[in-house]
């Protein structure tokens, strides 16, 4: 089942929207019958990082929903005003309050039922010195062996720490693309 953000009121001046294909477009959207506003859903970039230190990931136990209690990557969703890049080592740093250096796009993983993309940096960690921020539980360094896979919280982060350990084999760190519908 798609994520479905419907709108019901027009932004711009408050009336009911109408369903339908606008002029010149091939979709359905919401149009309003009094200012003729076509609005726009599109998907909500999460951005975050792939922190490594040695031979070992940190994950950050949420302390949010969804999925209070798991452990994910830090990440979180972009902000206006910020790139790709600069929105994941926003979300590193408020989430796990690591130092780090960014070593370039890793995973881009569209979600297709939830109406999301997913964007992960592989990231250096400087020291291991972590200040975990308010949506975080704790933040821990684990090696493969130690990963809690079954506490994961989103398939995106265990496709990303997957194709990392199948890279690590064979010592090459390409770009990653994948869909989850």
């Amino acid at each position: 089942m798609l994520f479905s953000r419907r709108i019901e009121h027009c932004q711009v001046c408050g009336t009911r929207v109408e369903y339908r294909v606008p002029d010149d477009d091939n979709r359905e959207r919401a149009v309003c019958p009094a200012c003729h506003h076509v609005h726009y859903v599109n998907p909500l970039n999460v951005v975050g990082t792939l922190p490594i230190w040695e031979d070992k990931v940190l994950l950050c136990r949420r302390n949010i929903e969804p999925r209070k209690g798991f452990w994910t990557l830090p990440a979180g969703f972009m902000e206006l005003g910020e790139s790709t890049e600069e929105g994941a080592a926003r979300e590193t740093d408020e989430e796990a309050g690591a130092h780090f250096e960014m070593q370039g796009l890793y995973c881009v993983i569209n979600v297709l039922t939830a109406g999301q993309v997913h964007f992960f940096y592989r990231a250096r960690l400087l020291d291991t010195d972590f200040a975990p921020g308010p949506e975080t539980i704790e933040a821990q360094l684990f090696s493969e062996k130690d990963i809690p896979w079954n506490e994961l919280a989103f398939r995106t982060v265990r496709m990303t720490l997957e194709k990392y350990y199948a890279d690590r084999v064979s010592g090459q760190f390409g770009v990653h693309c994948a869909d989850i519908r």
